[in-house]
């Protein structure tokens, strides 16, 4: 079977770090069927002139991207996606389908086409194989549904094109839910688990994942990994430290990402005598090492869908503490795995990190039996999602 996915959301040469997750499960599924991937990349006409600025604007640096890469051994191809500053949403469709015009054979040779993202990506796919009599499916991944379906531009689209999809593709329970108010036809959707890379996120020895990184061997570590900005709960998590650190003694705070927020952070860390330290964005074999460097893990985003960081904290036999959101609460079903708080909230964050990092001082937190209670591999995440194309896919 040949899939074409259609998607923003995917790694390439100039942003080697971004969406991992997709790369992971599709790194899967192309051992199990012929897998393309059309990764669309911003287009702004004239970008490419500011490319050798100190500090290019994102669209330069993303001009200099050949027609076509592989990456993680899967074919990729390029398209300019043409975008509006500022007033883009409620044209993002029609856009990305001119976009979408130079690829038409790339697109016709496909048994099956697959959206990423449900805006505008997964419109401009579903459009696109209603057109073209193609069998298709969309995921949606938080973010998505949770924040540009709340827009009325875009919530309209959404609601006119997703119910025409052969098939939707869910992360979370609370994204299927989301997908049913869109008007999707339940039966139409499909909940289908990230998973995560067992070998490289396992339970390891702390004391030498904190030797390799200089880490205090005595010290209790807190590590959150994301982007560094407010929707993430950083501000709050900032605000805890100190209310943490009043009650526990020796904590040290790991925030590990890039963002907004970068400057602030880093000045945050210079000045905390150690209590903060702010490695940046990383490759995912170093965050495995981080996470297995830590006795708690933190995520206090205000929205999500299902964080893959939280299936790999898990995997590597951590603790979670994180906000009652998306789709956090049914990775966290057992309350032997973490503890959850509302969004917002500094001082119920800061009380559940102390709670937690003293039940793992008592040895009631054993990594083993976290492990147990975390996600199961990618491969088996994307044989589910092979059978949902399999499904779909027309004699």
């Amino acid at each position: 079977m040949r899939v074409l996915a259609i998607t923003q959301i995917w790694p390439n040469s100039v942003e080697p770090l971004s969406s991992s997750f997709n790369l992971q499960q599709f790194k899967c599924l192309a051992t199990k069927c012929e897998l393309t991937v059309l990764a669309a990349v911003a287009y702004v006409p004239g970008a490419g002139l500011l490319a050798n600025q100190e500090k290019p604007p994102r669209a330069a640096m993303l001009s200099r991207l050949p027609a076509r890469e592989t990456i993680g051994g899967i074919e990729t191809h390029y398209m300019r996606q043409l975008y509006v500053p500022k007033i883009g949403v409620p044209i993002a469709v029609p856009l990305y389908l001119a976009s979408l015009a130079p690829h038409r054979k790339l697109i016709a040779d496909a048994d099956v086409l697959f959206g990423t993202w449900a805006y505008p990506d997964g419109c401009a796919v579903i459009l696109t194989a209603r057109a073209m009599n193609k069998p298709c499916a969309v995921k949606v991944h938080g973010s998505d549904l949770n924040v540009i379906a709340k827009r009325p531009s875009a919530r309209a689209i959404l609601r006119h094109v997703l119910p025409r999809a052969d098939a939707m593709v869910s992360v979370s329970a609370a994204l299927s839910t989301e997908l049913e108010a869109l008007g999707v036809d339940r039966a139409k959707v499909h909940l289908v688990a990230n998973g995560v890379n067992t070998e490289l996120f396992t339970p390891r020895d702390k004391r030498e994942a904190r030797r390799a990184l200089g880490l205090s061997e005595t010290a209790a570590v807190v590590a959150f990994v994301g982007r560094l900005e407010p929707q993430k709960g950083v501000g709050e998590l900032l605000a805890a430290i100190p209310r943490v650190r009043a009650r526990i003694g020796d904590v040290v705070f790991v925030l590990l990402g890039e963002g907004e927020w970068s400057e602030r952070v880093k000045k945050e860390a210079a000045s905390s005598n150690g209590a903060i330290v702010a490695p940046g964005a990383r490759p995912l074999k170093e965050v495995a090492q981080w996470l297995a460097a830590c006795d708690v893990f933190t995520l206090p985003s205000w929205m999500e869908g299902t964080p893959n960081v939280v299936l790999e904290a898990l995997a590597s036999g951590r603790p979670v503490v994180a906000t009652s959101v998306g789709g956090i609460p049914d990775v966290l079903r057992d309350h032997e795995a973490g503890r959850l708080v509302p969004a917002r909230d500094a001082a119920a964050l800061a009380d559940a990190i102390a709670v937690t990092l003293e039940r793992v001082r008592r040895g009631q937190l054993p990594p083993d039996r976290m492990r147990q209670l975390g996600p199961k591999s990618w491969d088996e995440s994307a044989a589910s999602l092979l059978a949902v194309l399999e499904s779909i896919r027309r004699a």
